[in-house]
């Protein structure tokens, strides 16, 4: 069984970061991307990764997206020096997230099902009985 790398990469991008300090970078601009969000704030040294978030459908970026630090110190250090400073083409906005108070873990853990449309009866013609 071979399995395809979008698939695996589709998965390790949509696993919780666990253990992190988050921050929330909003006002982004079509123009920034992970990679743009990633060189900002590389400087820091307990720099994880950057996320910008994305329609499903369309592709285009929601104008927001997240920054994981390991330590504490250096998202305190990056709110503080960052929030305001020009990403792309336009000041970003930075707080701290509240990523934690938002996951529903028996939602996670209940399995997906959608509900059963009901059909719906034609009424038979007097032509076909």
């Amino acid at each position: 069984m071979s399995i395809s790398v979008p698939f695996i990469f589709t998965i390790l991008t949509s696993l919780p970061w666990t253990d992190d300090f988050r921050l929330f970078c909003g006002d982004l601009g079509n123009e920034v991307n992970d990679d743009v969000l990633t060189k900002t704030f590389s400087k820091y040294p307990s720099f994880n990764m950057a996320k910008v978030i994305r329609d499903k459908s369309t592709g285009k970026t929601k104008g927001y997206g997240f920054v994981s630090f390991a330590n504490a110190s250096d998202l305190a250090a990056a709110l503080k020096e960052m929030n305001g400073k020009y990403v792309g083409n336009r000041p970003i906005k930075l707080r701290k997230s509240t990523w934690k108070n938002r996951i529903d873990y028996e939602a996670l853990l209940k399995p997906k099902t959608r509900p059963q449309k009901k059909l719906k009866v034609q009424p038979r013609s007097v032509l076909h009985k």
